[in-house]
């Protein structure tokens, strides 16, 4: 089979990221919107990249998209997990691969050819995200629901504490959107092979 109809994202692959990708977005966008009410560092995001219009409309899309964001994410996570794709996509990991394969693409000589196959920096990449997004969900419950969290909100330093990580994430998460896309513009046949699979 040639790496043309060979299958590279199962069905279940590119229908969690396709979701994950709208609500990262509405999260975003949202939590853009909330920060603007009471913000904590001197600047703020302008209104029009903003979701919600106002703080009340930004917490409803924001919530919402919680849930979508979580449910979807364990869906990825587990199907990751029983299908074995996890350790073969994302498993062995070597820090002097990843400063290997960084060197070689900052001289733009890293190697794309295998589109099922992720390099070190791909890798650690996604892996992040996973982390990532999981310090976004116990951090974001923190600020919902303090009281009912006492022990989660005393690990991550208190409530003011984890506002600022659930921003900083936030803001990893899209910066790794940003290069996502860079690199998606630079290799487009990964955008088909996420819309077709192959």
């Amino acid at each position: 089979m040639d790496n043309d109809t060979a299958l590279i994202h199962p069905r279940w692959v590119r229908i969690t990221h396709w979701i994950n990708a709208l609500a990262v977005i509405t999260l975003a966008t949202s939590g853009w919107r909330i920060y603007d009410a009471s913000p904590f560092f001197p600047f703020a995001i302008p209104a029009q990249f903003t979701l919600g219009g106002w703080l009340g409309g930004a917490i409803q899309w924001h919530f919402a998209a919680m849930w979508v964001l979580a449910g979807n994410g364990l869906i990825y996570l587990a199907s990751n997990l029983v299908s074995g794709r996890l350790r073969r996509k994302f498993f062995p990991w070597s820090p002097r691969a990843f400063i290997a394969d960084i060197v070689a693409a900052l001289k733009g000589k890293l190697s794309h050819t295998d589109p099922s196959h992720y390099n070190m920096v791909q890798r650690a990449a996604y892996l992040f995200v996973m982390v990532d997004s999981v310090l976004l969900v116990l951090s974001g419950l923190v600020l919902w629901k303090s009281v009912q969290f006492p022990l989660l909100r005393t690990l991550l330093g208190g409530y003011e504490a984890a506002r600022r990580e659930h921003f900083l994430a936030m803001a990893a998460l899209v910066a790794f959107v940003g290069v996502h896309l860079l690199m998606v513009a630079l290799v487009p046949r990964t955008l088909l092979a996420m819309i077709r699979g192959r």
